[in-house]
């Protein structure tokens, strides 16, 4: 139990600095003159994350549940995921946020694991929603979790795509991008 503990509480400590950046870059955004779109579904989607770790905690305590046979991998895949994650989050830099919030006339991003897919960090929060629960067999809140998850994505990308496409370059640069299929980098010639 020791064990799960420390993960929870890394977990969580990882989210509350994610919110606080995310805050900052808010501010600084709205300073550039941001709009943010999304605003009906923001309270579902941060209810349903926060539901996340109280069910996992609940399930993993209540009904106790241990550590996954499968520990090793779901872990190394955690740990990708997380890598993947900072990756994405460095790569958006001032740009990244919970919120949806878009500075008109700007450059869509594609650097960093956005040259590849057009929502790196949507497939990696869906991902992680499956595998922290299963590193200590908690499939109630893998299942649940991750229906709830593609819900709410359901909402949110159709919303984020359609405010990126009214006010900046995201249909030009993301043209012939899937949402959740990478695309592999064209062989460079000489001009790249």
């Amino acid at each position: 139990m020791v064990f799960f503990y420390l993960f929870f509480v890394t977990v969580t400590l990882q989210r509350i600095c994610e919110l606080i950046i995310a805050k900052q870059n808010e501010k600084w955004m709205k300073k550039q003159g941001a709009v943010e779109f999304g605003q009906a579904h923001y309270r579902a989607m941060v209810l349903i994350h926060f539901l996340f770790f109280l069910s996992f905690l609940s399930e993993v305590i209540f009904l106790k549940k241990v550590i996954s046979p499968f520990w090793v991998v779901l872990l190394i895949l955690f740990l990708i995921t997380q890598v993947v994650r900072i990756w994405a989050l460095f790569s958006l830099g001032k740009y990244w946020n919970t919120k949806i919030l878009v500075l008109p006339e700007t450059k869509v991003v594609k650097r960093g694991p956005y040259r590849f897919l057009k929502h790196p960090n949507y497939a990696i929060v869906t991902i992680e929603l499956m595998i922290i629960p299963l590193l200590f067999q908690a499939y109630l809140t893998a299942i649940f979790f991750s229906i709830l998850n593609m819900v709410i994505l359901s909402v949110r990308i159709p919303a984020e795509e359609k405010a990126l496409k009214e006010l900046t370059n995201y249909d030009g640069e993301f043209e012939n991008y899937k949402r959740f299929v990478p695309k592999m980098l064209k062989k460079c010639d000489k001009k790249c």
